[in-house]
């Protein structure tokens, strides 16, 4: 049974750079379509980017775009989010997930990890 975990999260300054990690275990994540989604406090839960099993992107939110990399290494069984160029409403919970399929439309999601948080502040 795949299970995810996120990490890298944390506090950083506007403009500054994250790299969140999402690693899976019980299941190669090469199989499955995945996520990166985030929450703001009060605020829905909005897709960034994702990975199908083809290593094809799709991106959930134009507003990211430029500034938000997703890719994967399958030795690592891990995915990662870039995010550069950060700002103060990038602040959140951020969670990847894991679509049965491997694609990542429709963006019905089976597996979710418990989330890292992110803080934007100076």
């Amino acid at each position: 049974q795949l299970q995810l975990a996120e990490s890298g999260g944390g506090l950083v300054q506007p403009g500054g750079s994250l790299r969140l990690s999402c690693a899976g275990s019980g299941s190669a994540l090469d199989r499955w379509g995945i996520g990166w989604f985030r929450q703001a406090p009060g605020k829905a839960l909005e897709g960034v980017l994702c990975i199908n099993l083809r290593g094809e992107i799709t991106n959930y939110d134009d507003s990211m775009k430029d500034r938000f990399t997703i890719s994967r290494d399958m030795a690592e069984n891990t995915v990662y989010l870039q995010m550069n160029s950060l700002q103060t409403d990038d602040t959140a919970v951020y969670f990847c997930a894991a679509r049965a399929g491997g694609l990542c439309m429709p963006r019905r999601f089976d597996v979710w990890g418990q989330g890292a948080q992110v803080t934007v502040s100076s």
